[in-house]
């Protein structure tokens, strides 16, 4: 009984250090953008889908804010200026307090940067995985909904 137990014990502890959902997401960011488009039709994704590394330059405009320190930042917009579509990934420097980061990104990111189009409050997206953000203002419900889905499954 007391082997059985221990042996439980063991396993709980090992589920729960590495279940918790904190670990960081390898590879480039180019690769994980790859992986959260997946599986998203073409006719679902906007005109011109570009990538861009956000630069010290560029970080305000993609943010809204060149407040946070990052490790480093990609942008997928359309080069169409007036389609309400940007998914940002940001990878956080080590030790980085990540929830206050992407509270500083939903606060202050504008989801009407576009002319004439926009994202409501309520769906901008900002979460984690371990050191990974993303941002998601999109404008199309499902695409959103997809786009969020593959993020969550990232591993």
């Amino acid at each position: 009984m007391k082997k059985l137990f221990l042996v439980l014990l063991v396993m709980v502890a090992c589920f729960g250090l590495t279940g918790c959902g904190n670990k960081n997401i390898e590879g480039s960011l180019e690769d994980i953008m790859e992986k959260v488009y997946a599986g998203i039709a073409d006719d679902q994704k906007p005109m011109g889908l570009s990538n861009m590394e956000v630069t010290e330059e560029t970080v305000e405009g993609f943010l809204g804010t060149d407040k946070i320190e990052y490790k480093e930042a990609l942008a997928s917009e359309s080069m169409v200026g007036s389609i309400a579509h940007s998914v940002v990934l940001v990878r956080t420097k080590e030790g980085a307090d990540v929830e206050k980061i992407k509270e500083t990104i939903k606060d202050k990111v504008n989801p009407r940067k576009w002319i004439c189009v926009g994202v409501e409050e309520e769906d901008v997206i900002v979460k984690n995985k371990g050191n990974l953000i993303v941002l998601i203002l999109v404008e199309d419900e499902s695409t959103r909904n997809l786009l969020e889905d593959n993020f969550d499954s990232l591993k």
